[in-house]
C-alpha cells in the first residue's frame, strides 16, 4: 500500500469510528479543534487503528505531541511501514 492509500485508509477510519464528514479530513485540521475529537476519542482512535493497520501503538509517547491530520497520518504511515518491515 502507498503512502496516498495509507493516508485514505487513515481518514476512512476517522470518518467511520467518529461520523466525520470527508471533506472535513484536511492533513491542516486540528484533530480536537476542528473535528472535535477529546480524550475520550483518543483511546477509541488508537484501538481502530490497531485494528485497521494490524499495528502495535501502546503507550507511543510520540501520539501525544500530535496535533494535526496531516501528523496523525505521517505517524501511522510511519508506524505501519516500520513494523511491517519487523
Amino acid at each position: 500500500m502507498d503512502k496516498n492509500a495509507l493516508k485514505e485508509k487513515v481518514n476512512q477510519v476517522l470518518a467511520g469510528e467518529f461520523e466525520l464528514e470527508q471533506n472535513d479530513l484536511l492533513p491542516e485540521a486540528k484533530l480536537y479543534e476542528d473535528l472535535g475529537l477529546d480524550s475520550l476519542d483518543a483511546v477509541d482512535m488508537v484501538v481502530a487503528f490497531e485494528k485497521a493497520f494490524a499495528i502495535h501503538l501502546g503507550k507511543n509517547t510520540e501520539l501525544v505531541s500530535i496535533k494535526t491530520l496531516g501528523e496523525l497520518q505521517e505517524f501511522i504511515i510511519k508506524t505501519t511501514i516500520a513494523q511491517a518491515v519487523r
